[in-house]
């Protein structure tokens, strides 16, 4: 395995070990569920808006290692961003799992570039991301990963 290989490795699996901004959040404004049939992740995802801005994010649920890791990035990606910045990045981030590309202007989420060789696991990455889309647009229903 590269160099760089083993440090997204090592990324993703701190991320799923501790994972940031886990947990609820009481004082949410928006709330929204994600499930991933085929793989068994599940979460909830509170996001307190402050007008167009995201002021906090936290989730909660169980998952594999790459659906964990992906909602713990995601919530210090998007944490004190306005809603557009965090679509802008959800739209970036879906593309480099799913085309592929470097994802140098990503930052840390970078490290899921390689989840485009396993299509299974692009769910894996996305259902945190799917689940804030839903929040931010106040969608109640669960959302699916299928």
């Amino acid at each position: 395995m590269s160099d760089l290989g083993e440090l997204y490795q090592e990324i993703i699996l701190d991320h799923y070990k501790s994972p940031r901004n886990f947990g609820t959040l009481e004082e949410a404004n928006r709330i929204a569920q994600g499930d991933n049939p085929l793989c068994g992740d599940r979460l909830a995802l509170w996001v307190r808006l402050a007008g167009d801005r995201i002021e906090e994010v936290r989730f909660q649920g169980a998952g594999c290692a790459i659906s964990t890791a992906s909602a713990s990035l995601m919530t210090e990606a998007v944490k004190g961003r306005t809603k557009a910045d965090a679509e802008a990045t959800f739209e970036k981030f879906h593309r480099l799992v799913t085309e592929g590309g470097d994802g140098d202007e990503l930052g840390k989420l970078a490290v899921f570039s390689g989840v485009r060789e396993f299509p299974v696991r692009v769910k894996c990455a996305t259902l945190a991301w799917h689940t804030l889309r839903a929040a931010l647009e106040g969608f109640t229903e669960t959302v699916s990963t299928e």
